[in-house]
């Protein structure tokens, strides 16, 4: 078939093409558009339509697999006009907690060597405050001081106030910073 006969014959179809997805759809607008979705299929696949065979099924046959397929698709997706699924599965850039990361190390790097050890064996590391002071030769109220001292520190050197949250990529991170509340305080 010629592609102007071809045109021709398609459009002779527009017509009847609505009217059925119409009763498909009960929807103006949605059979508009899947109309134009399957004039568009057809239009584009014009080269493997059999010449001498009637256009009006294979139309028909287009129009009515791609409303399945839509609705297949409708039954899989989930209503989230309030935004809340988005925002569970919703994930930051990675490259904002490389960035917090690297605010940590170089708040951390400022601190005196004592608060960085105890950071890193109470905070990182999960020893208990007995454990920490026996590694570090001191009584257990030294460690638990130098532990606020420098967690205060750290939030102060990154700008955190009390109960800001916690943007860190890294879990080690986030425990040398927090007190279990994921955030700071």
């Amino acid at each position: 078939m010629k592609r102007a006969d071809a045109k021709e014959d398609l459009i002779s179809h527009m017509k009847t093409l609505r009217a059925f997805a119409l009763s498909l759809t009960r929807n103006s607008a949605a059979a508009d558009d899947l109309v134009q979705e399957t004039v568009l299929k057809a239009w584009s696949n014009m080269d493997i339509f059999q010449e001498g065979t009637k256009m009006s099924p294979w139309l028909f046959t287009l129009l009515r697999n791609s409303f399945y397929s839509t609705q297949r698709k409708v039954r899989r997706e989930v209503m989230d006009t309030d935004g809340e699924h988005a925002e569970g599965i919703a994930t930051k850039p990675d490259h904002d907690g490389r960035l917090n990361l690297q605010d940590f190390r170089a708040a951390f790097d400022t601190l005196p060597p004592e608060q960085r050890e105890v950071l890193t064996l109470v905070g990182a590391l999960q020893h208990s405050y007995e454990e920490a002071a026996e590694m570090c030769g001191v009584q257990v109220g030294t460690i638990k001081s130098r532990l606020n001292r420098g967690r205060a520190a750290l939030a102060r050197a990154m700008a955190m106030e009390e109960g800001d949250p916690l943007e860190m990529t890294d879990a080690a991170t986030q425990s040398v910073l927090s007190r279990g509340t994921g955030s700071i305080g």
